[in-house]
């Protein structure tokens, strides 16, 4: 009994270690399926990356290959899907759930990677099956992207590729629906909403837009650093960077940084990321130094620490969420950019009673993330209009609740990243019409925010025309004295 009990640990970690050894010599595209795997069981793509990335010992150039066969066959499955329905006699979602991931990196690669070789593609494909339990199917692998390859040879237009022979007719621009999900790869629900405001080609370019890989912008913090000691620094190890107009906070990097925390300043507190869009809603708040401040739902905290930044860090933030691992993502963003006047509040903001209390509230709140859909790969599987409907209401509760914690005259201001006017216009004009003495305020003349905000008064990003991450957002100003909303 003494031995098994000395000899089963040592087993143990033994194995452990042979596992992974093995792990880690494992193929760039083989540890993509093991994240696509998981994925396809319902995992969130980027919690999925990131297990197999802690694992794996990846060159950089594999480790961004890697990343970019994930979120690609995340972003584009409804495409890969209607190529395989096209070519399969098995419709995809008859197929076996790993070799459909299988098919997907194969098919991705082939037609979004065009500094791929085919042949490399292919034969790489085929040893995924082989290697994953589908030894017997390597030749329905190859002869299904040999295939696709042949009829790109020919020259046959992307569409018809797109449309399976039991479908309708490919569409045309009088009924584009069902065209530019396929051709896209997003759910009919959502082109429809951005084909009912924006129409036909600036839905196009803005699918094409949500699509591309998503940029790395930068908020310089000014209580640390300037933006020309930053653009120095990140300049010394090859990574080039552009300004922002009217932001003069913000640097978008135009290379491929690698790793974020191994950048120049990051320890140091200069800089944090933070999207362009984003950076404008704290500019809109516009908070002053020694005021009081709520951010109602603070986590993980870019636009709390901007807040902060914009106050000279002298005043009070009470940073609010009601998921505790959340707000320790603020914290450690707070205490890396070396500032002080941020206090942490676990709770739900439709309960929290901080009735007249605030100079100014930020209400950044929970949406379905359809401007965003760049960076978040598989959110435009994961919403749904139900689910709209049910974040409708709470943000509608939120605002009710939150529009209490302002002063008599103080400041509220409502934002998003959805890009659906069931979470942006209807429900400021739902506050609006429930509660008279508030109004929409527009940004004074000489606040960033101010070149961005429209004739009605608010703020929508246009990912295609503006080039940063769709966002929404609005200013109140409460006229008439205390505000008592149930």
């Amino acid at each position: 009994m003494a031995l098994k009990r000395y000899y089963k640990p040592l087993f143990l970690f033994y194995y452990g270690t042979i596992q992974s050894l093995k792990f880690k010599m494992l193929s760039s595209r083989q540890l993509a399926f093991i994240a696509l795997r998981d994925v396809h069981k319902g995992a969130y793509v980027d919690v999925a990356l990131d297990k197999v990335l802690q694992k794996a010992s990846l060159p950089d150039n594999d480790r961004r290959l890697m990343t970019e066969l994930v979120y690609g066959c995340t972003r584009r499955q409804r495409t890969l899907d209607a190529i395989i329905d096209q070519f399969a006699k098995k419709k995809s979602h008859q197929q076996p759930k790993e070799l459909r991931a299988i098919l997907h990196l194969g098919l991705y690669q082939l037609r979004y990677q065009e500094r791929i070789p085919p042949s490399a593609a292919v034969n790489t494909t085929v040893d995924l099956a082989k290697e994953n339990g589908f030894p017997g199917l390597t030749g329905f692998v190859n002869g299904l992207l040999r295939q696709y390859i042949r009829s790109q040879e020919k020259n046959t237009p992307p569409s018809s590729l797109l449309s399976p022979p039991s479908s309708p007719p490919l569409p045309t621009p009088h009924s584009p629906l069902p065209g530019l999900g396929i051709q896209h790869s997003f759910p009919d629900w959502v082109i429809d909403v951005w084909l009912e405001q924006f129409g036909y080609a600036e839905t196009e370019r803005l699918c094409e837009w949500m699509n591309q890989t998503p940029a790395i912008d930068l908020r310089i913090n000014p209580l640390c650093t300037s933006i020309e000691q930053v653009e120095t620094a990140l300049k010394s190890v090859g990574i080039a960077s552009r300004r922002i107009p009217h932001l003069n906070q913000a640097l978008r990097l135009l290379d491929n940084p690698g790793s974020i925390q191994n950048l120049p300043g990051f320890n140091q507190g200069w800089w944090t990321v933070q999207d362009c869009s984003a950076q404008l809603v704290s500019y809109l708040l516009d908070p002053q130094p020694g005021e009081i401040i709520i951010d109602a739902c603070a986590a993980p905290g870019g636009k709390t620490t901007h807040i902060a930044e914009l106050m000279g860090d002298n005043g009070t933030i009470r940073a609010c969420d009601r998921t505790p691992s959340r707000l320790k993502k603020v914290q450690e963003n707070f205490q890396r950019l070396k500032l002080h006047s941020i206090e942490v509040l676990t709770g739900d903001s439709r309960e929290l009673p901080f009735e007249n209390t605030a100079d100014r509230v930020l209400l950044d709140a929970p949406c379905s993330g359809l401007g965003t859909l760049h960076r978040h790969a598989d959110a435009r599987w994961r919403q749904t209009p139900e689910s709209v409907v049910e974040l409708s209401q709470l943000q509608k509760d939120l605002i009710s609740h939150t529009a209490t914690f302002v002063k008599s005259g103080g400041v509220l201001v409502y934002s998003t990243c959805t890009l659906h006017p069931a979470e942006n216009e209807q429900v400021i004009e739902w506050f609006l019409s429930e509660n008279p003495s508030w109004e929409i305020e527009v940004p004074s003349e000489n606040s960033p925010a101010a070149s961005y905000c429209n004739s009605k008064g608010w703020i929508k990003v246009l990912p295609h025309q503006q080039d940063m991450d769709g966002f929404f957002m609005v200013k109140f100003r409460n006229k008439n004295g205390n505000c008592r909303l149930g």
